[in-house]
Order: C-alpha cells, then sequence, then structure tokens
C-alpha cells in the first residue's frame, strides 16, 4: 500500500489507507486518503497524525510537514493526513481520521511505534476532526477479515489548535458546517459536535486559541474543554490574548508559545 503521488509531498512516499476506500469517487479530483510517514529511528516511540486545517474544503501547507518536523525534533514520530474535503461530506473525514490511527496501531512495531502512544493533532477544521477522533472511536470489529479493522480507532491523546468545534451553535464554523453536512438541521448538526458527545474515556486534551480569532471564535475550546471537564477528562487549555485565526506554530508571536507547552504535555503523557 506504499504509494508516491500525493500532490503536497509526493516524494515522502505516502501510504494509503485502503486499496478500496469506501464511498471513494475519482471523479471528485482528489487522491486516496494517505497518511505521509515522519517517522524517526528507535523502538517503541510515540506518534501523533497531523491533520491540516482548511475549512473542510483543502489542507494548509503550514499546518501540515512543518508540524510533523516540529514534532520529530520533540523526538516524535509523526505522520500529516491527507484526509478527504468537500464536495465529500460526513462521514469520510471521519472514516478517513479513524483509519489513519487503527493503521498506526496495526503497523506500529514495523514503524517503532508505541500503540498506546498515538495521538491526533487537528488545526481548526482539522482540530475539528481530531476532536471527532477522540469522542467517536471504537475499539475495533474483532470479527472484521481485515486486520486494519480489527484494531481500536481510539486515539491516546488529541491536541486540538484553535479548532472548529460546535456544529450546533452560534460561535460555530458556518463554511465547515456547510462543507461537511451540507443543508442540515441542528439537531443532525449535534451528532457532528464533538462537545456533544463526550464519551467517558475520553483522551487526554490539550486545546490553545487566541481571544482574538475572529474566523472560529475561543468558545469553541472553552466548550470542548469544558464539556470534557465535566466527563473527568484530562483537559489542558490555553487562551492567547492576541492572534488572528489560522497561525500554525505562530513563530516570533505570543501564542507561539503554545509548542513549548504542547511539547510538556506530551512528555508527561510518555509521548517524548
Amino acid at each position: 500500500m506504499e504509494r508516491s503521488g500525493w500532490h503536497l509531498f509526493p516524494e515522502k512516499n505516502p501510504v494509503l489507507l485502503w486499496e478500496e476506500p469506501p464511498g471513494f469517487d475519482p471523479s471528485m479530483g482528489q487522491d486516496p486518503p494517505s497518511i505521509t510517514p515522519y517517522l524517526l529511528k528507535g523502538q517503541g516511540r510515540g506518534c501523533v497524525i497531523v491533520l491540516p486545517g482548511g475549512g473542510y474544503s483543502m489542507k494548509a501547507l503550514h499546518e501540515a510537514e512543518p508540524i510533523a518536523l516540529w514534532l520529530n525534533s520533540l523526538g516524535v514520530s509523526s505522520f500529516v493526513l491527507d484526509y478527504r474535503v468537500a464536495p465529500y461530506r460526513a462521514p469520510y473525514p471521519y472514516l478517513d481520521a479513524a483509519r489513519a490511527v487503527r493503521t498506526v496501531r496495526t503497523r506500529a512495531n514495523e514503524w517503532g511505534i508505541d500503540p498506546g502512544k498515538i495521538g491526533v493533532l487537528g488545526f481548526s477544521a482539522g482540530g475539528h476532526l481530531a476532536a471527532c477522533a477522540a469522542t467517536m472511536y471504537d475499539r475495533g470489529d474483532p470479527g472484521s477479515a481485515d486486520p486494519v479493522e480489527r484494531a481500536s480507532s481510539r486515539p491516546d491523546a488529541a491536541i486540538l489548535c484553535y479548532p472548529v468545534i460546535s456544529m450546533a451553535s452560534s460561535f460555530g464554523h458556518t463554511g465547515s458546517r456547510q462543507r461537511l453536512l451540507g443543508d442540515v438541521d441542528d439537531a443532525a448538526a449535534a451528532a457532528w459536535s464533538p462537545e456533544q458527545n463526550i464519551p467517558a474515556d475520553i483522551p487526554p486534551l490539550f486545546l490553545w486559541h487566541t481571544a482574538a480569532d475572529a474566523a472560529v471564535p475561543f468558545e469553541n475550546s472553552l466548550t470542548m474543554a469544558a464539556s470534557a471537564r465535566r466527563t473527568g477528562g484530562q483537559v489542558e487549555l490555553h487562551v492567547y490574548p492576541e492572534g488572528c485565526h489560522g497561525l500554525g506554530l505562530a513563530p516570533d508571536m505570543d501564542c507561539g508559545r503554545w509548542p513549548d507547552a504542547c511539547a510538556v504535555f506530551l512528555r508527561n503523557l510518555g509521548f517524548r
């Protein structure tokens, strides 16, 4: 299932998530879903799957490879997920994210990864997708003929960077909701609002946002953190006063302290 050809980083030899992805339509002009590996030498490493943002319309370059390389600098292996976006709608982006976690867990020994230290990290709409991965997972289908589907899709940590969270509130992101769900009412949208679907064993969360974000209000992160905390989940939340949306690593800015804080979060969980 090794493959070169992802339009972002073809030289990195992406790994296809399926031979025949469910619901895949070549006429939509997108490559089959894949993960691009950024693996470090050694065994038993933690790893994080990176989900770039882009409003479910594209994937932002500055939220992809630079994040994978930053994680490598911490001693953490990483992957960048090429998930499906509009005109694909739910559940396909989520299926891609869940399959990515299952694939890494299934091939953990081959890739030198601890199968109990697989995280997801998403920005903006990718943050919504990471939050869905952290709340909508299953433990795998032991009766499946596909060994990947037997593996759990539960991530062991979720890092949500200025995430879109709510699909059914006034502070949600209208564009992301429309592209992911189409014309649905709030009751239907609630099924894709992670803050309304917190499981009892939600993985540890790290969230950061800026109070000045005019595109995706910081209430998204506040609501997600509060909902997870009510169930007893482990939550770390950072809200910085200044900074627009979509900053990535945010170099030379006050909110650019988030990578250092996140590094401590990962270290405390044994990822590095």
